[in-house]
């Protein structure tokens, strides 16, 4: 997950998510968004587990986190090519080892401490020394050092062509000030540079203020309300009577309907985003490869993406969506329920046999990919206990190895290594089946250090063909980032990598 991505995040990473929070009722306050006349009333279905942004890899986390702290770069919303935020600019060395980031002046945190290197150097450091969610990201860094108090030097130990992207991609990689974790709860407290503060949080909603010397810009919005609604029908439902202002929890089998309802603004957009299934490698059977194989060609992922997401998602067996340079057309196992029972009697493995999946109710959507998967693997004598929880229990339990298999996604993802390498590679840090082969871990090292894209795409091609044909990951589909608010609503851009960014919101 980034979780989700990770992000995680489904594993934010990245692939990700979080505990469940309010349930499926909406307490208004008196209507118009309860919040107050210039608050915008945000519907999301999950609670954030905690706000240390090193450290969480839940999405719902990172929906309040985007708007709390900011990175030294950061995907630009038309195209995710990383832009300034708080480095305004940098270069690198010719050899490639050494990067350079010129800081931007006047920035403040919102306890009014100012920002300078030293916060960039305590962070990243924080990261790598603690080995916190996200140290993966520095595996080829040597040393992050001050260069005098508006500029830092990255030194790598070998050409990083996606080191932006690393640092960028999402607020996991956010700038603290220096000695936060020891003089805060960072689970529950927060100090950033960005266009809001977190003023209060609980199991009904989380509670954000505009920070009126933001570096950008005040917002033009008092502050934002996030309220956790989970049936996306009881949140479209708030959004339709004018509780809320915006919610990206839309009931997928209702998105063609809605773009005729003039009570509702919808946008769409397809995301670099990814749903999948993964076996516990410790956990007979499924450490047998022709066990696993047989499940993967059992499953029908055209009939699981359309009732999971209806037209909003395009089935796909390699992870990285069609329209990305580095998407390949790998695609190995045809829904076959003969094929399966063969790869089942040459696994030696007898059926019948259980395999537990688990799932969250906080991301319906699951539960209803299970549902089928499981009718479609009672078919070659696999029967399949579907386990719904919340995910606050989900997380522990997947930190614990304690499951057969489970279901989610990965959000956020920018560069092929987002998709693959945590996830894949021997040990890595969202490596939670426990696959492990060394050509995977030779063809994802080569290719995060190769500088030219041709060559770079070759290798994750033949890393992707393994991973698939293995089954490290059973890959889904790819759903399309759907999200809507109320007519008059200004300021407000859907984004490929899942970010919610309220700071230009205009309500109406």
């Amino acid at each position: 997950m980034r979780a989700y991505r990770p992000l995680a995040l489904a594993a934010a990473g990245g692939l990700l998510l979080t505990a469940c929070g309010g349930g499926d009722s909406v307490d208004t306050g008196g209507g118009g968004g309860g919040g107050g006349d210039n608050v915008l009333v945000a519907a999301v279905s999950a609670q954030p587990d905690q706000f240390d942004p090193h450290v969480t890899s839940a999405y719902p986390s990172f929906q309040v986190l985007e708007n709390v702290y900011d990175t030294l770069v950061v995907p630009n919303a038309e195209d995710l090519t990383m832009e300034a935020s708080l480095a305004e600019s940098w270069e690198t060395s010719e050899d490639g080892l050494t990067w350079t980031f010129a800081l931007r002046e006047g920035v403040t945190f919102h306890d009014g401490s100012e920002f300078d290197s030293a916060d960039v150097v305590y962070s990243y450091n924080r990261i790598i020394d603690e080995e916190l969610a996200n140290s993966y990201r520095f595996a080829n860094v040597t040393a992050v050092e001050a260069d005098g108090p508006q500029s830092v030097v990255i030194r790598v130990s070998q050409p990083t062509p996606n080191l932006l992207s690393l640092i960028g991609a999402f607020k996991g990689m956010a700038i603290l000030p220096e000695g936060a974790a020891e003089d805060l709860d960072l689970t529950t407290e927060a100090n950033g540079t960005g266009p809001f503060q977190l003023e209060s949080s609980d199991a009904s909603s989380t509670v954000l203020t505009a920070y009126e010397d933001y570096w950008g810009g005040a917002p033009a919005i008092d502050g934002v309300e996030y309220r956790y609604i989970t049936e996306p029908a009881a949140a479209l439902t708030a959004l339709e009577n004018g509780e809320v202002q915006w919610t990206d929890n839309v009931p997928p089998q209702q998105v063609e309907s809605l773009g005729e309802n003039e009570d509702v603004e919808l946008a769409s957009t397809p995301s670099v985003d990814y749903w999948y299934m993964s076996m516990n490698y410790a956990r007979e059977p499924f450490g047998n490869p022709q066990v696993r194989r047989a499940i993967a060609t059992a499953i029908d992922r055209e009939e699981v993406t359309e009732a999971a997401r209806f037209e909003a998602a395009r089935a796909n067996q390699t992870a990285i969506p069609e329209d990305s340079f580095f998407y390949s057309d790998y695609a190995p196992f045809d829904a076959d329920e003969d094929a399966a029972r063969q790869l089942m009697e040459e696994s030696g493995v007898t059926t019948p046999l259980t395999m537990g999946l688990m799932v969250t109710d906080e991301f319906p959507e699951s539960v209803t990919a299970a549902q089928v998967i499981a009718s479609q693997l009672e078919a070659i004598g696999i029967t399949v206990e579907v386990e719904v929880l919340d995910f606050a229990t989900w997380l522990d339990r997947q930190d614990q190895g304690d499951f057969d298999a489970f279901m989610l996604s990965w959000l956020g993802n920018i560069d092929p290594a987002d998709f693959y390498e945590a996830q894949h590679i021997t040990d890595g840090s969202s490596n939670y089946q426990g696959y492990s082969n060394p050509e995977v871990d030779r063809l994802l090292t080569e290719a995060s250090t190769e500088t030219d894209q041709d060559a770079r795409k070759q290798l994750y091609d033949q890393a992707a063909k393994l991973i698939v044909d293995d089954v490290s990951y059973l890959y889904l589909y790819n759903p399309d980032v759907v999200q809507a608010w109320v007519p008059g609503l200004e300021g407000y851009r859907i984004r490929a990598d899942r970010a919610i960014n309220f700071e230009e919101v205009e309500l109406p």
